[in-house]
C-alpha cells in the first residue's frame, strides 16, 4: 500500500464522518457577511447534497457519500481563493479547502481540474425549486434551506468505509467516468 492510498483510507471515513457537521458549519457561511461570492461557492457546494444525479449515487456502498465531502471540500478551496482571509472568521472553510490537496493527489490534476470546474458550476444551479442566486439574495428562501440542511443533518448516517484500496480503485473510476468534460 502506498502511502498515499494509506492517507485516503485513513481520512475518507473521518470525512464521512463529519459531512453533516461540515454542512451544518458551511451554512452559517452562507447565511453571514461573507463576500457573495464566496457565499455562492459554497451554497452551490451544498446545493450538490440535495441532487439527485449524484457524480456517485449515494447508495453505493462504501463510496456514495464521498463525491458530497469532495464537493464540500472544492467548493471550500473557491470560497477562499476569492476571500482568503474568510478562513479566519469561518475556520470551516481553511479546514475543508485543505482536503482539496488529498483529492488532488488521489485522482490526478485532469480530473481535479474537472471537479473543480464541476463544482465552479454549481454555483449557477438549482435544487428544490431555488437557485443558489436566491439562496444567497433571499433570506426566507436561504432560511428555509438551512433549515431542510439541518433535516437532512440530522437524518443523515454515515457510511463505512472499508479500509480496502479497491475502494480507492472504484473511486477513481467512478469520478474518471462521471465528471464532465
Amino acid at each position: 500500500m502506498t502511502e498515499l492510498e494509506d492517507r485516503c483510507l485513513d481520512t475518507f471515513p473521518q470525512w464521512l464522518r463529519s459531512l453533516a457537521d461540515d454542512a451544518v458549519a458551511l451554512a452559517a457561511v452562507v447565511d453571514s457577511d461573507a463576500p457573495e461570492a464566496a457565499r455562492r461557492y459554497v451554497a452551490g457546494g451544498l446545493t450538490y447534497l440535495f441532487k439527485s444525479l449524484d457524480l456517485i449515487p449515494d447508495g453505493i456502498e462504501d463510496l456514495g457519500y464521498l463525491d458530497d465531502c469532495f464537493v464540500l471540500r472544492e467548493a471550500s478551496h473557491l470560497a477562499l481563493e476569492g476571500s482568503p482571509d474568510l478562513g479566519s472568521k469561518h475556520p470551516v472553510l481553511s479546514q475543508l479547502a485543505e482536503g482539496s490537496d488529498l483529492i488532488s493527489q488521489l485522482i490526478g490534476a485532469a480530473d481535479h481540474a474537472r471537479l473543480v470546474k464541476y463544482t465552479e458550476g454549481l454555483k449557477s444551479g438549482a435544487v428544490r425549486g431555488r437557485s443558489v442566486d436566491e439562496l444567497v439574495d433571499d433570506a426566507d428562501k436561504r432560511a428555509a434551506f438551512v433549515e431542510e440542511l439541518h433535516g437532512w443533518a440530522a437524518s443523515y448516517d454515515a457510511p463505512t468505509f472499508a479500509r480496502d484500496t479497491k475502494n480507492l480503485v472504484k473511486l477513481q473510476s467512478f469520478l474518471g467516468a462521471k465528471l464532465p468534460a
